[in-house]
């Protein structure tokens, strides 16, 4: 069962590496973390084993402790993980403007025409005039 983010504090760059891989292999053992963290760069299986302890005990992972090898999942999806640091990156950096956060987003990266579609996809689901086809730019060649 997924805890509150409210309720789980915020994970360290070593610990969202292996948030990430639990997100894309859920339930994992440490033995199949640390093998897809090896793909990247060199982790130790105790150092994995280590870090998930920490993290079991912080809230970040649950463990099933029923068979031999422990099983990790996430006490936390990755969405939500994502909404909680950028409403705190919102806050922190952007007085709380959600729309500014995106549009200084965009501005970084140039968007691909699927990502420019979700995001219309998104205004007009909000009710945003702004996703008339009337209104809409004209999609770049570079873009296509």
């Amino acid at each position: 069962m997924e805890r509150t983010a409210t309720l789980i504090p915020r994970p360290t760059e070593a610990e969202l590496e292996l948030l990430r891989v639990i997100w894309d292999k859920e339930p994992a053992t440490v033995r199949e973390i640390c093998d897809e963290l090896n793909r990247e760069r060199a982790f130790g299986y105790t150092t994995v084993l280590k870090l998930l302890q920490i993290m079991h005990v912080k809230g970040l992972v649950l463990r099933e402790e029923s068979a031999r090898a422990h099983v990790y999942r996430s006490a936390i999806t990755q969405d939500a993980m994502q909404s909680r640091f950028l409403r705190d990156l919102s806050v922190r950096l952007f007085s709380g403007s959600a729309a500014q956060l995106a549009l200084h987003a965009l501005a970084m990266d140039q968007a691909t025409p699927a990502e420019l579609d979700e995001i219309r996809a998104l205004l007009e689901r909000r009710g945003s005039p702004l996703t008339s086809s009337a209104s809409r730019p004209p999609v770049r060649k570079d873009q296509q």
